[in-house]
């Protein structure tokens, strides 16, 4: 029987076994492909994460249990996922990504593992797809705390900005270097209260402007103390 070690290793046995084949083929090895299941995993992930996250946290506001699921479902943390299951071992993969390191990328990591969350959605339920999230995600979830929650530069930036009746700041990448699985995004934040933008560097957008975003405010807060 084709799959059996990877459904052993996901702990769920597919009815449909065509939905887990789909789910491991990334979309350089051609058609059916998995990106609609990417799409549809990504969106029952977050509804699931944020079920359990109500459920789990009864005191917490929008804003903390926000910034949990975000921290739940970002790429970092499912491409770890998928990595602890070996997800790149069953990859199917073009010539192309075969010959570039495919199966360890960050990117192809991550959104086969929102497949696969979406395979199991469309094999069963929403209750059975939950008990699947709930296994794979438990470290990840008995490790968050309320009191661990840390607003990210961006927001506390914006938040700080706008309790000042300032305009928002204005974010732009400058440049976008190397190949495209180990690029690196140069951004710079502009704010009105400086004389110049700011510009820091990341291996993503975000972290390049989460960077940006913190050397702004470091210098706000330092020019107001």
């Amino acid at each position: 029987m084709p799959f059996v070690r990877i459904q052993a290793v996901l702990g769920y046995e597919f009815d449909d076994l065509s939905l887990l084949e789909t789910a491991l083929t990334h979309r350089s090895a051609g058609n059916p492909n998995n990106e609609r299941l990417e799409f549809l995993g990504d969106a029952v992930l977050s509804a699931i994460i944020a079920n359990e996250l109500y459920t789990r946290f009864p005191d917490g506001d929008e804003g903390q249990l926000t910034r949990l699921r975000s921290t739940l479902v970002k790429k970092e943390s499912l491409a770890n996922l998928a990595r602890e299951l070996d997800l790149g071992s069953y990859l199917k993969l073009g010539e192309g990504e075969l010959k570039t390191g495919g199966w360890r990328r960050s990117s192809i990591l991550e959104n086969t593992l929102e497949s696969i969350i979406g395979a199991v959605y469309l094999d069963s339920d929403f209750d059975r797809c939950q008990e699947f999230v709930q296994v794979i995600y438990k470290k990840l979830l008995d490790s968050i705390s309320l009191d661990d929650i840390q607003k990210d530069p961006k927001t506390k930036l914006q938040e700080y900005l706008q309790a000042r009746k300032m305009p928002v700041p204005i974010y732009e990448v400058l440049s976008t270097t190397g190949k495209s699985h180990q690029q690196t995004f140069t951004v710079s934040c502009f704010c009105n209260e400086l004389p110049a933008a700011l510009q820091a560097q990341g291996s993503s957008r975000r972290k390049a402007e989460q960077a940006a975003a913190q050397q702004v405010l470091e210098v706000l807060q330092s020019k107001n103390t």
